[in-house]
């Protein structure tokens, strides 16, 4: 019996030696090929990450996207079948990339063909004609459509601007162009000055804005602050909950403003901090603990790297008491290593990736596993893609051009899976709620990211990126095994450990 108990714990022990590890690679030319290796008892190449296995780790919770009018658009460009599999790889529980949530805004944003609100009707302060019946047609049939591949699809919205009728200007736009009707004049209301000029093409810029962003901070709020404003807002948020409940989809998360920092030509809204305090403690907290105490208040979208702005809103004891976590997007990355240390307590979503500028190229995919290893590697626990679907390239109403992770031909209907959508892949595929992200190579590593993820016990899931013209070696310690990766020029890598 004894010579039995011993073979037996020898063949266990070394099969917990000789895990099998998948290999996945996508480059420009060659998506998902798939290979074996093994782990090994010596390193190869820099050590990126060590793993112990104690590890408290980052438990991850869902992989999103947007649900906006263009995209149906393009969506609506395709045949049946093709419609069926786009829906099928993003949101069933076995295709590509398994969203679980969408997200969705309260009146138009940028990706909207027009302007429209659902409370057109100025000084109804009673919501007598709030309604939702533009987006019956538009975005519920798009978010439907996803819903049939993940019955349990969850949403979360953001407003961009509020009824033009509640905002100081009394225009959806912050800022006057060549798009919108906006009269040039209103554009002194921002700063409050006419010394500081404004460039009506800012927000066409990408990545790094050449240091702080925005360079001025605005001088008053946009939205009127008056409490019978603001409390009429309050009430839009959860009559928006009770009316896309009303068509079976559940808005589990709200956020009070899309980029209040970005002062945008088309639908936008600037908030300072005060009035941000102001909407949030007094009025939007409240009136979800009262009609809907299901629904988590978060705070955002941040997508400024001014630190101390942020910090002076997340720092207000009541604000505190009230938000479950903070979206953060564009800019605001670059502050995420500092809020997670100074709000243990908060959580963090990274609430849209960048958009891109239309290339749909190589090089926006290699930016967006950059932004995806990042804000994962930073303590992000979910994480939404912007468009996932576009006509050629991708030109918005407001006149720029933006990404998606499918492409259609306006002309011939029909879609190209772009890199970003195989960027995508390399984690959403694997790596599922309640995974842990437990290492990161840290940002040193830019061009040769790698994220570590624990799935269960002694099993990992490895991304590594590489954006240089060479071979790249690395390895990561999984207890007193490596795993050695080596990363082809310009390839996403997933390794799977199991």
């Amino acid at each position: 019996m004894k010579y039995k108990i011993f073979i037996c714990s020898m063949l266990i022990a070394s099969s917990a030696m000789a895990q099998n590890v998948t290999k996945y690679t996508t480059t420009e030319k060659t998506t998902w090929a798939t290979s074996q290796v093994k782990l090994a008892s010596k390193p190869t190449g820099e050590n990126v990450a060590t793993v112990t296995g104690n590890e408290t780790g980052v438990e991850f919770k869902a992989w999103g996207t947007t649900f906006n009018e263009l995209d149906l658009d393009a969506y609506n460009m395709l045949s049946e079948e093709d419609k069926q599999k786009v829906m099928s790889d993003l949101f069933s529980a076995t295709g590509d990339l398994r969203f679980t949530h969408g997200r969705v805004s309260m009146n138009a944003n940028d990706y909207a063909r027009e302007w429209y609100s659902c409370s057109e009707v100025a000084g109804d302060f009673g919501l007598r004609h709030f309604n939702i019946e533009h987006d019956k047609k538009n975005i519920i049939v798009l978010a439907k459509a996803a819903q049939k591949y993940c019955p349990t699809l969850q949403l979360f919205m953001s407003p961009w601007s509020p009824p033009a009728w509640m905002k100081i200007n009394n225009d959806y736009p912050v800022l006057s162009n060549r798009f919108n009707k906006q009269s040039p004049d209103k554009d002194y209301l921002l700063y409050m000055s006419d010394k500081e000029k404004v460039d009506p093409d800012e927000m066409k810029l990408l990545g790094d804005r050449s240091g702080v962003y925005p360079r001025r901070l605005a001088a008053q709020d946009y939205f009127i602050q008056d409490p019978r404003y603001l409390k009429c807002y309050a009430n839009m948020f959860c009559r928006f909950i009770d009316l896309y409940k009303a068509e079976g989809l559940p808005i589990t998360k709200v956020m009070y403003q899309n980029e209040a920092y970005s002062y945008t030509p088309y639908p936008g809204c600037a908030w300072t901090a005060e009035g941000t305090l102001r909407f949030n403690n007094e009025y939007l907290a409240p009136a979800l603990k009262e009609k809907h105490p299901e629904v988590e208040l978060w705070i955002g979208t941040f997508n400024t790297n001014r630190l101390d702005y942020v910090e002076r809103i997340l720092d207000d004891a009541t604000l505190q008491k009230n938000i479950k976590g903070m979206g953060t997007q564009w800019e605001c990355r670059d502050n995420l290593p500092a809020l997670r240390q100074r709000y243990p307590n908060l959580r963090f979503m990274c609430s849209e990736s960048e958009c891109g500028n239309g290339s749909m190229n190589w090089k926006a995919g290699e930016h967006t596993f950059l932004l995806l290893s990042d804000n994962l590697g930073c303590g992000c626990d979910e994480y939404y893609n912007w468009n996932f679907i576009l006509a050629d390239n991708g030109m918005s109403r407001w006149g720029w051009s933006q990404n998606a992770l499918i492409q259609v031909n306006s002309k011939t209907h029909k879609m190209r899976y772009t890199p970003e959508y195989y960027a995508y892949k390399h984690f959403s595929h694997f790596i599922a709620p309640h995974s842990k992200m437990v290492a990161y190579s840290g940002r040193e590593h830019q061009r040769t990211p790698v994220v570590v993820f624990q799935t269960a016990p002694d099993k990992y899931v490895v991304t590594a990126g590489n954006f240089t013209d060479k071979t790249v070696v690395q390895n990561v310690k999984l207890g007193k095994k490596y795993l050695n990766i080596t990363s082809l020029p310009h390839s996403f890598n997933t390794y799977v450990v199991e």
